[in-house]
């Protein structure tokens, strides 16, 4: 008689599995890896490439903002949207059914996210640095790396929290309308001088802008050391903890009844 799997054999068939459905899904991987490339060449055309005042060149700066940006759009958006439709068509409750333990497929969803985060910022950073001569400090790159790996499980927990409580329809529209404004007053397309307060509260409250800090500057040629960004850090671990939390507790395997969905939205 055979040994079952073990347990990372089974997460990894489950990591494949989830990255399978994405490569077979071409408008998720173009909104994914190709939408955010064209933000970074719109930009630089639009703008040129000089240096700024920070000493810095606009593709230096564009480069990894894009980079988060697009490791969000994989991690948040993705998982979101997948997870609140898989719940919907009834694959989660077949999934439950299963001998696979539960934790495993979430954390194969997860996986992917994370696996199509990485090669989304890979390709953003190659093409800054092959098309527009980005600069990387490799003393400091760890430091990029941590933040990639907190921001990535930040976000695929609110993405979770967001596919447990918004109906598949619906996600789609929340996660955009969410996600883009967000960007803008995060400081991740564009430095808005003296913006006003509520603008920069919640910038500064969310934690997308923690999330490109953490990861931009210590990329940044100018600086020197390690460039930890321990504040920013804490604070994107803070939000994954929360988010982790909230998620845990409204998460269902299965849709609502109907007669449940209808209830809620005449009380609403």
């Amino acid at each position: 008689m055979s040994e079952p799997p073990s347990t990372l054999a089974l997460l990894w068939s489950q990591i494949r599995y989830q990255n399978k459905i994405f490569w077979r899904t071409p408008v998720a991987a173009f909104f994914t890896l190709v939408f955010p490339l064209m933000f970074l060449l719109l930009f630089t055309a639009i703008f040129g490439n000089e240096v700024n005042a920070n000493g810095i060149t606009t593709a230096q700066f564009f480069a990894p903002n894009l980079a988060v940006f697009a490791a969000v759009s994989a991690s948040y958006t993705n998982l979101a949207i997948g997870t609140a439709m898989a719940r919907d068509e009834g694959i989660l409750k077949r999934m439950r059914g299963t001998p696979l333990p539960p934790w495993i497929y979430i954390a194969g969803r997860i996986g992917s996210a994370t696996y199509i985060a990485a090669i989304a910022v890979v390709m953003m950073m190659a093409v800054g640095i092959i098309l527009y001569g980005v600069q990387i400090s490799w003393e400091s790159l760890p430091a990029s790396i941590l933040a990639f790996f907190l921001g990535v499980g930040c976000f695929s927990a609110l993405g979770m929290f967001v596919a447990a409580v918004v109906p598949s329809d619906a996600t789609p529209a929340v996660t955009n309308a969410t996600l883009l404004p967000l960007a803008f007053v995060s400081d991740m397309f564009f430095i808005i001088e003296n913006p006003p307060t509520w603008m920069e509260l919640i910038g500064d409250f969310f934690p997308l802008k923690h999330f490109a800090i953490a990861f931009r500057e210590p990329l940044n040629p100018l600086l020197d050391g390690l460039q930890f960004q321990w504040g920013h850090l804490a604070y994107v671990a803070l939000w994954g903890v929360v988010a982790v939390v909230a998620a845990a507790r409204f998460f269902r395997w299965e849709q609502r009844p109907a007669k449940s969905r209808a209830k809620s939205a005449n009380d609403a």
